[in-house]
């Protein structure tokens, strides 16, 4: 069932030495506290707010601002009443009415969704077996996330009523921790998730769709809604060897990154008739030198031209994404950085790269400009 290689289409390679496109410096380093930092993003939700973004590490969400001149301003932070919860994942989502909510999950589980007018819980979800590895949000409808499960499950989930929509799990569903999922960014139905069992699957929510329209306008209990359950993805892609942490839609190709240091870009080739069945053309890879333990992430700039990614050494590596072969924008460095990167978040217009790392530090770096 999963995706075979096509002979005479070998990936173009990029090269490991910056181009110098683009060169960015140090401007602020902060150490947020003594745990790692896990995860780092930037609200594209709403065009107000492009320049705050949100970490999570131990039992805390805290949400910055990135102002002129290096500046990071703390606007809030929420500490889980569970002083040894671990939030490993934080996303951008909204209310229907546009309110922005900050949705981080971890260790037990839980979902909270965080008003973040008010620095107040929402809403908080249950119904994860174990703990949550990623969650994303449907830029199109933003009132929707997933979540990926150590339970093996993909969950979607309306922030605004509080219903667990769809279950992704089951006969085809992933053998192992689910580290990483991702919306397709303008097939509304569509979804990318990838593991522990080595494996990218492709999931439909069009023949459910209504399900979703459902949750919408739900009136009873959302314990009473008629969760649907999924079992077979449209496509399973066996393109790694080893865990998959982390899968971002490209367009309608896939990036991927196991830990072989390099990201992944590739094709599936769906066939309409067979679900589940197909093949990939493995089109470029972007060589990520020390990148080679799992739960390391990487980010892009709104329009997707590129992608950050830190490694183990506290390294940044910043990739064209769209031209052939892969050019490297910039390799970031600094003396003080050696900590592994958990993850990156790039700014709207990728002027601005923040990292997130082990030692608890965020450090921001920024586009400098050329005469």
């Amino acid at each position: 069932m999963s995706g075979k290689f096509t002979i005479g289409s070998e990936p173009v390679m990029g090269l490991p030495t910056p181009s110098k496109k683009r060169d960015y410096r140090v401007t602020n380093r902060l150490q947020e506290g003594k745990r790692p930092l896990y995860a780092v993003v930037f609200n594209f939700i709403d065009s107000r707010h492009f320049n705050v973004f949100a970490t999570v590490g131990g039992n805390r969400v805290t949400v910055y601002q990135c102002l002129e001149g290096g500046v990071i301003a703390v606007l809030q932070s929420y500490v889980d009443e569970d002083k040894d919860e671990s939030f490993y994942t934080v996303t951008w989502a909204c209310s229907i009415d546009g309110m922005p909510f900050v949705v981080a999950g971890g260790l037990n589980g839980i979902l909270r969704v965080i008003d973040a007018g008010s620095e107040k819980i929402h809403k908080s979800f249950v119904g994860h077996g174990d703990s949550i590895n990623e969650i994303r949000t449907q830029p199109l409808k933003p009132s929707l996330v997933v979540s990926a499960s150590k339970d093996e499950s993909v969950r979607i989930w309306n922030v605004h009523t509080g219903i667990c929509i769809l279950i992704f799990s089951g006969a085809g569903g992933h053998r192992n921790e689910v580290l990483s999922v991702d919306f397709h960014p303008s097939d509304i139905y569509r979804i990318a998730s990838c593991g522990m069992d080595n494996t990218v699957k492709i999931w439909s929510m069009k023949e459910f769709w209504t399900y979703v329209e459902k949750s919408f306008t739900w009136t009873d209990l959302p314990s009473k809604f008629p969760t649907k359950y999924v079992q077979f993805p449209v496509f399973t892609a066996s393109i790694h060897s080893n865990y998959v942490d982390c899968n971002r839609w490209l367009g309608d190709f896939i990036l991927s990154k196991s830990v072989d240091n390099e990201i992944v870009l590739w094709e599936p080739k769906v066939k309409d008739q067979s679900p589940g069945e197909g093949s990939v053309d493995i089109l470029q890879k972007y060589p990520v030198p020390d990148c080679d333990i799992w739960f390391i992430k990487f980010s892009c700039d709104f329009h997707y031209n590129a992608a950050a990614i830190g490694n183990r050494e506290g390294k940044i590596f910043v990739w064209e994404l769209q031209s052939s072969p892969p050019v490297l924008i910039a390799r970031l460095t600094h003396a003080q950085s050696k900590s592994p990167i958990r993850q990156t978040a790039m700014s709207f217009d990728g002027s601005t790269i923040l990292s997130c790392c082990e030692d608890g530090t965020i450090w921001r770096w920024d586009a400098v400009a050329t005469s």
